[in-house]
């Protein structure tokens, strides 16, 4: 099973911005579907953004249309959600998965690889 390594988390103001990253461990993104989720305290995970890493179409949950963007770079094999104005309920452990299908994928059933999580924390 392919690992997924997610960096970037941190803690920002309100307003701010951070960018994530998702890399697996090998070389093997052609072909897959690509989703981050997130788990906010006390909350179950939900969908945030998905593509299919050969480009193509984009989903985004609706709290964050506009102010996030799911991205990919061939050359470095990492998949990035750019998190611009970002706000305090934005708070959670952010999650990348993947899965091997040629689709964009919204709900956590279809994906069967994740990493273990980066937080973010927006303050307020």
């Amino acid at each position: 099973q392919v690992q997924l390594v997610e960096s970037g988390g941190g803690l920002v103001q309100a307003g701010g911005s951070l960018r994530l990253s998702c890399a697996p461990s090998r070389r093997t993104f052609s072909r897959y579907a690509m989703g981050w989720f997130r788990q906010p305290p006390g909350k179950e995970r939900e969908f945030v953004a998905a593509m299919r890493w050969s480009g193509g179409s984009t989903e985004y949950a609706d709290s964050v249309k506009g102010r996030f963007t799911i991205s990919r770079d061939n050359a470095k094999n990492t998949v990035y959600l750019q998190m611009n104005s970002l706000k305090p309920e934005d708070t959670a452990v952010y999650y990348c998965a993947s899965s091997r299908a040629a689709a964009v994928l919204v709900y956590i059933s279809e994906y069967d690889n994740w990493g273990r999580g980066t937080q973010v924390t927006v303050s307020s």
